[in-house]
């Protein structure tokens, strides 16, 4: 795909697999968690499920896709496909650790209308760092509020 951005991302989480399945596949949590996720209309973390998304990175426009789930293997892996302002693919894979789990996000995508593809070749430092910038926020919000929050529970 021209201008895809592909990324796997790492993170330790200070829960097992199972509590962090438990957390993801609260769906209706999410923009609880994600201030900049402006709209999200998901009813399961379900293969076949479809997920439409509006997400407001720091820059000055906003990305709207749809998420397909195809496979979901509880509690360690799914994957889906992106349709959208950015098309491709993405994969989440819980590993165990010591510590808890290590959550794996893998994924390739490019921008999927001529807007989003002008501004990848025209500022790729500025398409990276809206891409990173959500998933790097994401993850930190998300044991921030989410993980953090229910260990004090």
């Amino acid at each position: 795909m021209g201008g895809a951005i592909t990324t796997e991302r790492r993170y330790e989480l200070p829960k097992g697999r199972e509590e962090i399945w438990a957390l993801i596949s609260d769906t209706d949590a999410y923009q609880q968690w994600w201030s900049w996720l402006r709209i999200f209309n998901a009813d399961a973390l379900a293969q076949g499920e479809e997920w439409r998304c509006e997400v407001q990175p720091p820059l000055p426009y906003a990305v709207r896709f749809v998420v397909r789930i195809e496979e979901v293997d509880a509690p360690m892996v799914v994957t889906a496909r992106v349709q959208g302002d950015v098309v491709g693919t993405a994969r989440l894979t819980l590993e165990e650790h010591p510590n808890g789990c290590v959550a794996v996000l893998a994924s390739s995508l490019a921008p999927g209308n001529r807007t989003l593809r002008l501004v990848s070749r025209l500022a790729a430092p500025l398409a990276r760092f809206g891409h990173d910038w959500v998933l790097d926020s994401g993850a930190r919000q998300f044991v921030a509020r989410a993980v953090v929050s229910t260990v004090a529970d």
